[in-house]
């Protein structure tokens, strides 16, 4: 479903700007307290193009080693973020099996400074308690000497609390043997990126479309040096010095991280989203990070505007402050920015929510029977609908209470430009021009009434699922388990981990001995294996290995049994026996899919079409 919301907020985003290019909007027209300034043309700007490279898009996904020891050594030293009742992700029981032998004296120093150093109190969270160690991880050198930073007042916010750590950090590394199993971590974190790469791209997209801007991929300085003079001329002469940096937009994957957490770090040019597998990207805070590293240097080519609305953005500040005694940054250029960073994320999930909602209403006016079945549907659509802008108010309020003291200005601002076809880096300096302090002020008073209607809608509708809950039909535990299992098995075959899975198969066929997914399970492991084997006789023990498997899954395979499950099985079978030159025996398992299934079933597609291959067609 979620993928769907993001494929339709996509849709809406093209065609808006499809109609832009038929007809372009002009910029608005100053308002009354706006300067009326004489400003050059606007310039519009194409989106990059719909290519499958990350560069387009200012985009790396990869893993961090640091990062992957630091979170290695918190679950060393306690920190565990599974929650209650639930069973550890297959990467963080495969890392605890591998530290089993940690030396028991340093694990107790770890342990002890982390609890000497946990934050306290009930409201902070596994995420939070990670957070420090995370910022940590990114002011370190790599491993294996972790180089430290210089303490100062510049270090990320908790970091100066668990600077201390690093010392055990690297007896860690030394000690538990990690620095030998790096690199296949690393490459099961690799492997989670490769899953991150389609959703990522999807979101810049939609990001660039709504922005209608491409990111700004380089920083160029230009500096004065001095050099003396060449030949007869003596003294000294000035030159102006061009360097280049690269700006990246790095989406680090972490398999270790609390559930549904995403870390945002920036160092230097490199902004770093710290994603958990379970996390999409298009639907979570990536998409707002991705924001920020679009619309930071487009903010920093407007600070000459920004500065002089300095006093006025402090005042708001000052005032905000004081009404929520909230600890607010006084750097009205990171307000700015923040605060266009929020107003264009709440833009984007409040077309999203409508756009879904838009086409979910089309869908059942055409089921509604009667005129009362479409006023019924109007009514609820309309409450939807406020419900929809009520969320988005909250959203812009919460940003405001947390500095973002311009979102609502830059959200009036963002909807007269939306569809315009220009770039939105031409119209921030009249953005900024237009800020006024007095109609900013009067926010807090406006949204508070759709803020509680926000809050309490969440309430009900939180109560409403816990109620569903306890009056749901008990499930199946059992199969749940079974299900649980091979999704976990699933994981570990994504990282080639084979004998894990085997082991773990092998276990689950004791307890689930008629199960024809355990079995298929155990043939798709063998098949798999097999093409990593480089000796011609192990390879072909294993691949009849998975042929038997997969004669089992289908064998076990009932009526009540997914039909899924054994054409599978047969379509795999058919593959190796290809594979091994038994070319009637596989032609008979396509065959068994074909006659089984109908025409219109993947299937049976396929099947055909390993079955074309097989006689040369």
């Amino acid at each position: 479903m979620k993928k769907f919301l993001t494929l339709s907020l996509a849709a809406l985003l093209c065609a808006q700007s499809a109609a832009a290019r038929q007809q372009p909007k002009p910029p608005q027209k100053p308002s009354d307290s706006q300067p009326n300034r004489q400003q050059p043309a606007p310039q519009q700007r194409t989106p990059p193009p719909a290519s499958p490279d990350l560069k387009d898009y200012g985009i790396e996904i990869a893993p961090d080693p640091r990062l992957i020891v630091m979170m290695a050594a918190l679950d060393a030293a306690g920190w565990d973020p599974t929650p209650a009742g639930e069973r550890p992700s297959v990467f963080r029981e495969l890392l605890r099996k591998d530290q089993a032998a940690l030396d028991p004296v340093l694990r107790k120093r770890m342990q002890d400074f982390y609890q000497r150093n946990a934050l306290k109190g009930d409201a902070a969270t596994p995420a939070d308690q990670a957070a420090r160690y995370v910022s940590l991880a990114y002011t370190l050198g790599q491993p294996p000497t972790f180089e430290e930073p210089q303490r100062s007042d510049d270090l990320p916010a908790g970091v100066l609390d668990v600077l201390h750590f690093v010392p055990l950090l690297r007896e860690f590394y030394k000690q538990s043997g990690i620095d030998g199993r790096l690199n296949t971590y690393v490459q099961a974190h690799r492997a989670a990126g490769d899953r991150l790469r389609a959703p990522a791209i999807e979101m810049a997209r939609v990001v660039l479309a709504y922005l209608n801007t491409r990111p700004q991929t380089t920083i160029t300085e230009r500096t004065r040096v001095t050099e003396p003079a060449k030949g007869k001329k003596k003294g000294e002469r000035q030159l102006t010095v061009t360097n280049e940096r690269d700006r990246r937009f790095r989406v680090v994957p972490d398999l270790l991280a609390a559930p549904g957490a995403v870390n945002f770090r920036v160092v230097g040019e490199d902004y770093n989203a710290i994603v958990p597998v379970d996390v999409d990207p298009r639907l979570s805070e990536t998409r707002r990070a991705y924001i920020q590293f679009v619309v930071d240097p487009l903010v920093a080519h407007a600070s000459g505007q920004i500065a002089t609305k300095r006093d006025e953005i402090k005042q708001l500040l000052e005032k905000e402050h004081a009404r929520t005694g909230n600890d607010l940054s006084p750097d009205v250029f990171l307000a700015a920015s923040r605060s266009l960073v929020s107003a264009a994320d709440a833009r984007l999930e409040e077309a999203l929510r409508l756009s879904v909602l838009q086409f979910e209403t089309g869908e059942r006016l055409k089921r509604a029977a009667d005129p009362a079945a479409r006023d019924q549907l109007t009514k609820e659509v309309k409450e939807r609908q406020a419900a929809i802008e009520d969320a988005a108010v909250e959203q812009l309020a919460d940003a405001y209470e947390r500095g973002a003291v311009l979102s609502f200005h830059f959200t009036d601002q963002l909807r007269g430009v939306e569809g315009s076809g220009f770039d939105i880096s031409n119209f921030i300096p009249d953005m900024v021009a237009s800020i006024s302090v007095e109609r900013e002020l009067k926010r807090p008073a406006e949204f508070a009434a759709a803020v509680a209607r926000a809050r309490e809608a969440r309430s009900r509708a939180q109560e409403a699922r816990a109620k569903q809950v306890r009056e749901a039909a008990p499930t199946d535990e059992r199969r749940a388990a079974l299900l649980k299992s091979l999704g976990d098995v699933d994981d570990l075959l994504r990282v080639h981990n084979y004998e894990e899975a085997e082991t773990r198969l092998v276990a689950l066929r004791e307890q689930y001995r008629d199960e024809p997914l355990v079995y298929f399970a155990l043939g798709q492991t063998a098949s798999l294996s097999a093409q990593e084997a480089f000796d011609e006789g192990l390879q072909a023990q294993r691949l009849n290995a998975a042929l038997a498997h997969f004669r089992q899954a289908i064998l076990f395979s009932t009526p009540d049994t997914d039909p899924s499950v054994a054409f599978r099985a047969h379509l795999a079978s058919g593959r190796i026996l290809a594979h091994l030159e038994r070319r009637d025996e596989a032609a008979r398992e396509f065959d068994a899919v074909i006659s089984a299934s109908a025409p219109s079933d993947r299937w049976h597609q396929e099947a055909l079409a390993e079955k074309k291959k097989l006689s040369g067609q």
